[in-house]
Formats: structure tokens, C-alpha cells, sequence
């Protein structure tokens, strides 16, 4: 495993991002390990945060796009600590975007915040993760609404390697559905192999109890 991967699960514990216990996602599903994004609330942590974002979109789809675009509302630091780091770390102007919940009548009116999409703009989407789909699903209107533009990545920090509506990964079924090119800083699987049974700051994050409440978890909602 790269050691970026290494420091970024290590990154996640230390902020409290990455959580172990009893949680219910988006979709409904119990699930015994939960990532929240929002507890990244420091200006070095984002700072860090895009920096590890800038490195998995470069490693994935180059740098040759036009705007990264971040969905309301968790997505609205990522698109800008992302845009910031690409610029600090490749020297690449990106253009960050996010949407409004509501549309603004006044002003800066309509649902957009930061730069304009225009005709022909190539556009990566940033989330936290993607556990079934959903968000992708109400973000992608908004974006093709916005003109004859090119979505064509998605990057999220942590894959949960979950099935979406059917029995394909949700990244694979976005991949299919809507022609998106997708990433992640890490898997869950990355995140397993990295902390089980291995001690940090002291500490076992990942021992035996809840490696198996992990894998039962991957045996009701896991790819097949």
C-alpha cells in the first residue's frame, strides 16, 4: 500500500473521522464503521484533507479538467481545499463549484456557488464517500443542467466497497449508469488491512470482535 494510503487512514482515526461502533448510513443500512468528513474542522486538517484529495484525483484522471465540483453541503470545503492543493501542489488553476439547497433569488442569484459551469468544461465530482449511490443521483442534474458540460469523475475519500441498487459495487454502478470514471484515496479493504490487529498511538483500533462484526457486515451488504 502507497504510503499516502498509510498516513490518510492514520489521518482519518486521528481526527475522529474514522469511527468504529453502531451507525446507520444514508441508505438506511446499519454498519459497525462510519467515516464523517465533517470532523475535519481545522485549517491544517483541510489543508492536509485536500492535499490527499489532489494526489488521488492526479493519480487517477491527470489534471486535465476544467472544474471540481463539490455537492451540498459536505462538499462545498472539499471542492475548495482540493482546488487549493492542486493548485499548491501542481501548479493547475482549477476552476471549485458547489450547489446551493436553495436557489438564490437575489444577487449572486441561482444554484450555484464559486465558478460558473460552462459549455464544454470537463467536471470531477468530490464527495466524502459513496456507500449506495444516492448522492450521485441527485447531483449529476444539476450539473448537466448547467449546459453541455462533461462530468466525468467522481472521487471520494473512502470506498466502502458496498453494493448500490443491485449486486455491482456502488462505484461500479456509477461507472456504468452514468459513464463516470471513479476514485478513491483508500478502500475499506485498505483501512482493514492497515489497522487489524496492528497498534496505534497504543492502541488496537481493529481487533478481532470487530473484524468479524466487519466481515458479517461485507456478507449482508458486500459485493458477491
Amino acid at each position: 500500500m502507497e504510503k499516502y494510503k498509510q498516513e490518510f487512514i492514520e489521518f482519518m482515526v486521528d481526527c475522529t473521522v474514522l469511527k468504529f461502533g453502531d451507525f446507520v448510513t444514508k441508505s438506511g443500512r446499519k454498519t459497525p464503521f462510519f467515516i464523517n468528513t465533517g470532523f475535519y474542522r481545522t485549517g491544517s486538517q483541510l489543508k492536509r484533507l485536500g492535499e490527499y484529495y489532489a494526489e488521488a484525483i492526479n493519480n487517477k484522471f491527470g489534471l486535465e479538467f476544467d472544474v471540481l465540483f463539490g455537492p451540498a453541503y459536505k462538499g462545498i470545503p472539499l471542492s475548495v481545499t482540493a482546488s487549493i492543493a492542486i493548485a499548491d501542489k501542481y501548479n493547475k488553476d482549477i476552476k471549485y463549484c458547489s450547489n446551493r439547497k436553495e436557489v438564490k433569488d437575489h444577487g449572486d442569484t441561482g444554484i450555484l456557488l464559486g465558478s460558473p459551469i460552462s459549455d464544454g468544461d470537463r467536471v470531477i465530482i468530490i464527495e466524502d464517500v459513496t456507500t449506495a449511490g444516492t448522492s450521485i443521483r441527485e447531483t449529476l442534474p444539476i450539473i448537466k443542467a448547467q449546459g453541455n458540460v462533461i462530468p466525468f469523475g467522481l472521487v471520494v475519500s473512502v470506498d466502502r466497497m458496498e453494493r448500490g441498487q443491485g449486486e455491482k459495487s456502488a462505484l461500479t454502478e456509477i461507472e456504468e449508469n452514468y459513464g463516470l470514471k471513479t476514485t478513491a484515496i483508500v478502500t475499506m479493504a485498505e483501512v482493514v488491512e492497515h489497522l487489524y490487529n496492528k497498534e496505534y498511538k497504543g492502541k488496537i483500533i481493529i481487533d478481532d470482535k470487530l473484524k468479524a462484526a466487519i466481515d458479517a457486515y461485507y456478507e449482508q451488504h458486500g459485493v458477491k
